[in-house]
């Protein structure tokens, strides 16, 4: 079974935004700073790739929005020195992430796709 490219990339967003946040307590500033760049360019140029390469409506929206905090924090880690706003934008990314994540789950195609019904024949 493959893995869905929308869980994918949302799962990196939670995982990439908690990064975050304990890179903005836990180093200095300036450091924090340049590592949020970096993650931030990463997440907005993987969230505009899925929503381009999306088919459904509802994932092109939420990869969408995800690839637009992803680059209003990169501009923002680069513009202001503020460790309380790299947190924000970290959790920022992370509720985006679990939002999309949630409204994949809660899909009616997700619902029959758990729901559907398999029968085997029996052995002879």
């Amino acid at each position: 079974m493959a893995l869905n490219t929308r869980f994918g990339v949302d799962v990196l967003g939670v995982v990439a935004g908690g990064f975050l946040a304990v890179t903005a307590v836990a180093l200095p500033v300036h450091a924090a700073g340049w590592v949020g760049f970096g993650v931030f360019t990463g997440l907005a140029l993987v969230g505009a790739l899925g929503a381009v390469l999306a088919t459904r409506l509802s994932a092109r929206i939420g990869h969408g929005v995800l690839g637009l905090v992803g680059l209003w924090s990169l501009i923002a880690a680069l513009v202001f020195t503020s460790p309380a706003l790299l947190f924000a934008d970290a959790l920022a990314v992370v509720l985006v992430a679990l939002a999309d994540l949630t409204v994949h789950e809660l899909s009616t195609e997700r619902v029959v796709h758990q729901l559907e019904v398999r029968t085997t024949e029996p052995v002879a």
